[in-house]
């Protein structure tokens, strides 16, 4: 398993350099091997009349990279990629940003959000598919999987194996272009919809 880490800064602590070492290494020694800084922590710190990060990110990226963990940004605003692109510095090597068909948490319209996944110079993970719920899986996952680059990345929260099983397959089903396993779900107002078997 590759674990992701989004950790923030330890708001008891005076100062923001001391708090963000502190978490990168609490998250280094419990053995993450991304560190994206939470989006809590990203979003505020950006330039956004200059279209950068600012010196604070940036140092604290490159402690992420010192410390042996491959840097990211967590964000829910897509201009943090654009920031993070304009940066002479290669200071980042993944983004975390939400991406659904609700357009659930994302900042601007559905099209806006992909347009600037795809323009990325780096693997975008896709986050909240399924719209926290509010999206069935064949449909949230359609739309993910059918509008990124072969390069990003979707993840999305399970509750159990079962959960785990159906999105896989679901998944690779829209990969392969094939119909998928999983069964559809049944309740009696279904009931004259199924195929009568036998």
């Amino acid at each position: 398993m590759i674990w992701i880490a989004t950790p923030w800064s330890d708001e008891n602590i005076a100062d923001p350099q001391e708090a963000w070492r502190k978490a990168v290494d609490e998250t280094k020694a419990l053995g993450a091997q991304i560190c994206l800084p939470h989006g809590a922590e990203t979003d505020v710190l950006l330039d956004r009349m200059n279209q950068r990060l600012t010196p604070r990110l940036a140092e604290n990226l490159r402690y992420v990279r010192e410390v042996g963990m491959i840097p990211g940004l967590s964000t829910h605003t897509p201009q943090t990629i654009l920031c993070a692109d304009n940066m002479e510095e290669d200071l980042v090597d993944t983004y975390l940003q939400p991406y659904n068909a609700a357009g659930f948490l994302c900042e601007v319209e559905t099209d806006w959000v992909q347009h600037i996944i795809t323009h990325a110079k780096n693997p975008v993970i896709c986050i909240k598919p399924l719209a926290a719920g509010r999206l069935m899986p064949p449909t949230g996952l359609n739309f993910v999987w059918n509008t990124i680059r072969d390069c990003d990345m979707v993840c999305l929260g399970i509750m159990s194996k079962y959960e785990a099983e159906e999105s896989i397959d679901l998944s690779l089903a829209i990969l392969e272009k094939r119909q998928s396993e999983v069964p559809l779900q049944k309740t009696r107002s279904k009931k004259l919809l199924a195929k009568k078997e036998g």
